[in-house]
């Protein structure tokens, strides 16, 4: 294909993408996915076209088709938060989980550097957190089961042994009886902390920000020492004033650093507490 050709192709495609665009703030799906497909078929390398066809395949909720267009985008352009982000959505709708956040994982953290106080980066938060809540809640329904049915079986093992044993001991059945009591009672104990990490508590108020109270995301320190939910700092930095809201010191984004401790600390406390997902 000539050069002159190509930048016509390409004008084209970028006219047929805008009269996408159009279209689908319009509502007009149907019309948007053919004006995407038809800049696609003439600039087939250009992954934005891919994606704004996923987005109005998610609006008709063929998540299929949602999921194909994004794997091409992601082969032409690794970085594409919305494709890893769709692709998540698409693959969480199959209910393949484990997959499905990691792709939407990929999606926060490229959002993150891109733009960290972005609507999508919330966005795909709130999508992330009930997905690894829906693990959670599939995973630990497991192990509830499993540990209930071990329960079962230990108990009715320990009430048999005392059964037998009773027959040959005369004479001592009270005794024998207090030691299966104390053996069973010790029993629930385990049993009660191996289930601690799938009950719901309290989130420690170390991993929690001092300005909304909720569990970090983005952890970022000020020089003085606190640290704060990214996205809500530099809110107050711009909106309210270049100052510390705790300590009232001067303040500047420049000056905030991500606290990857306590971001290792939170990541931690998550992948053993799925339930502190949970939205409210």
């Amino acid at each position: 294909m000539s050069p002159t050709v190509a930048a016509a192709a390409e004008k084209q495609a970028e006219q047929l993408r805008q009269d996408g665009n159009a279209y689908f703030k319009k509502d007009r799906f149907g019309a948007a996915i053919d004006a995407y497909t038809e800049a696609i078929a003439l600039c087939p390398n250009v992954p934005i076209y891919w994606t704004n066809r996923a987005l109005c395949h998610r609006k008709r909720n063929e998540w299929t088709r949602v999921e194909e267009d994004c794997r091409i985008a992601i082969q032409l352009d690794h970085h594409s938060v919305k494709a890893h982000y769709m692709l998540g959505l698409a693959l969480l709708q199959r209910k393949e989980y484990a997959e499905g956040v990691r792709e939407l994982e990929k999606a926060v953290d490229l959002g993150r550097g891109a733009n960290p106080k972005g609507y999508m980066v919330e966005e795909i938060w709130q999508e992330l957190a009930k997905a690894k809540y829906l693990l959670w809640e599939h995973e630990s329904t497991g192990r509830s089961w499993e540990l209930q049915n071990l329960k079962e079986v230990c108990a009715a093992a320990l009430k048999e042994k005392h059964f037998l044993d009773a027959s040959h001991m005369e004479g001592f059945v009270d005794e024998n009886a207090k030691f299966t009591l104390d053996q069973l009672e010790a029993l629930d104990r385990v049993f009660n902390k191996a289930a601690e990490d799938d009950s719901p508590t309290e989130v420690p108020d170390y991993l929690c920000c001092k300005i909304t109270l909720d569990i970090f995301r983005d952890p970022v320190i000020t020089p003085s020492g606190v640290t704060y939910e990214r996205a809500v700092i530099l809110d107050h930095l711009q909106k309210v004033g270049k100052f510390d809201p705790i300590t009232r010191d001067p303040l500047y984004p420049s000056q905030l650093v991500p606290n990857l401790a306590i971001k290792e600390a939170v990541r931690s406390y998550l992948d053993a507490h799925g339930w502190a997902y949970k939205m409210d």
